[in-house]
């Protein structure tokens, strides 16, 4: 039997995906809607499969880093990566670090299916639309000057892009003041930047948006399909 555990602070979206996996004849479902539930549950519950968003709470890094701790425990149970998140630089780090396919949340349930098949089988499985935009941003180089950021990197500039002093920054990520003003430094010299202002700047010009697409999702629960396990 397959277990599946979902991770998402989204109640609808939670219960849309209970919904699809019951009519694809997938009992065994275990939700969580935090990052802490989402740990707990996969070493109490031993998942045979993550389903996880990327935006948890405080924006999209919060799935990437519950891929990258997962892995660093866990090089198999297979990750899919269910989100509303388009931008190809995310999903580029999301497979870097360890997730097997990435789909959006208003994939067809029949394609939310599929993806479910091939990860569980090793494959690996992107929307189309991600797929494509993966392809364009490798064939015309690295555009986003971000892109090949760390994930520590990368968490660092969304916060700072919310305005957040150092101290906060560093409480946030449970590291030291030092450690944050190093990673700064770092950050500003792969950018060719000096000052915290431009570093603002390119972090809202380029980061992914955050927030403010959860009131248009599509409720998953509203899918349909036949049993396929």
């Amino acid at each position: 039997m397959t277990r599946i555990l979902v991770i998402d602070d989204h109640p609808i979206v939670l219960q849309g995906c209970r919904r699809v996996l019951e009519d694809a004849g997938i009992e065994d479902i275990v939700l969580a809607s935090n990052l802490i539930e989402g740990f707990r549950a996969y070493r109490n519950d031993k998942p045979d499969l993550i389903i996880i968003d990327l935006a948890i709470k405080k924006g999209v890094l919060g799935g990437l880093s519950f891929i990258r701790r997962l892995r660093i425990h866990d090089k198999h149970t297979p990750i899919l990566v269910l989100t509303m998140h388009e931008d190809p630089m995310i999903a580029s780090q999301s497979l870097r670090l360890g997730a097997n396919g990435y789909i959006l949340k208003d994939t067809s349930s029949v394609d939310i299916v599929k993806a479910l098949q091939a990860v569980r089988q090793g494959k690996a499985f992107l929307s189309h639309a991600i797929a494509s935009a993966i392809a364009v941003m490798e064939t015309k180089g690295r555009t986003n000057p971000l892109n090949g950021m760390t994930l520590r990197e990368l968490q660092t500039l969304e916060l700072i892009a919310q305005g957040k002093q150092y101290a906060a920054i560093a409480e946030e990520l449970h590291v030291s003041y030092k450690t944050i003003a190093n990673t700064c430094s770092q950050i500003k010299t792969k950018l060719g930047v000096k000052s915290l202002p431009e570093l603002m700047r390119i972090a809202i010009d380029h980061l992914p948006e955050m927030s403010g697409q959860r009131a248009n999702e599509r409720p998953v629960q509203q899918m349909r399909l036949g049993k396929v396990w």
